[in-house]
């Protein structure tokens, strides 16, 4: 038995596909329309999607907010997921990207739950916060600039109601982070905000090697 995380080859990692992966036709198919964009790379894993659905669940959440939407796979993963009364509050700023979201989410019969706020989003965050939604949020998806990791977090942990979870996306970054050669302002940025939340005693933290890693921090009391 392997003491370590195990690396997947493309064979393994087909047959953890084939074995675990209950993706409904509907983001089966925008996840196909998505691989042909030119931005494709910014496309969540199908795994992670069903993953962040079965967390969403398991903690009961019904408030819920994204940070970058891009096409709308994670979004459409947790609006799935979520009950009738169900709400996402998904920030982006790009219009033609969430277009593409917005189609499929109408098709999947759940637009009423997305509110999508088409502005920078520590501008929508600030906002929130000063109408008084401190602490109201069950679940927060971080999956934008990283440079700007920290201050979405900051936001989100404030947001967050006490046992309420926040999932950041991308921090491994294919592996960049563990190069020393690599200092790009992005690396950079991971680099310290990894650092900051393994000793951040506000939550409880579990760093997951699923697809290009996403780090859980659960609001403690």
């Amino acid at each position: 038995m392997l003491k370590k995380t195990l690396g997947l080859d493309q064979q393994l990692y087909d047959y953890l596909l084939s074995a675990s992966l209950r993706e409904p036709e509907i983001l089966l198919k925008l996840r196909q329309e998505t691989a042909n964009h030119p931005r494709a790379i910014m496309q969540i894993a199908p795994e992670q999607g069903q993953f962040m659905a079965l967390l969403v669940q398991l903690i009961g959440a019904k408030k819920t907010l994204e940070i970058g939407v891009f096409t709308g796979y994670s979004s459409l993963s947790i609006a799935l997921a979520l009950p009738a009364d169900g709400k996402i509050i998904a920030c982006d700023v790009s219009e033609e990207y969430t277009a593409i979201a917005r189609r499929y989410w109408q098709q999947a019969g759940v637009t009423d739950k997305i509110d999508l706020r088409l502005a920078p989003a520590l501008e929508t965050l600030d906002q929130l916060l000063a109408d008084g939604a401190a602490q109201t949020f069950d679940f927060a998806f971080i999956d934008a600039d990283k440079e700007n990791n920290d201050a979405y977090y900051e936001r989100c942990l404030q947001l967050l109601r006490p046992g309420g979870l926040v999932a950041i996306d991308n921090v491994l970054l294919s592996g960049r982070v563990a190069d020393p050669s690599v200092q790009d302002p992005a690396v950079q940025a991971t680099r310290a905000f990894n650092e900051k939340l393994h000793k951040d005693e506000r939550v409880t933290l579990s760093l997951v090697p699923i697809a290009d890693g996403l780090t859980l921090a659960l609001k403690r009391p």
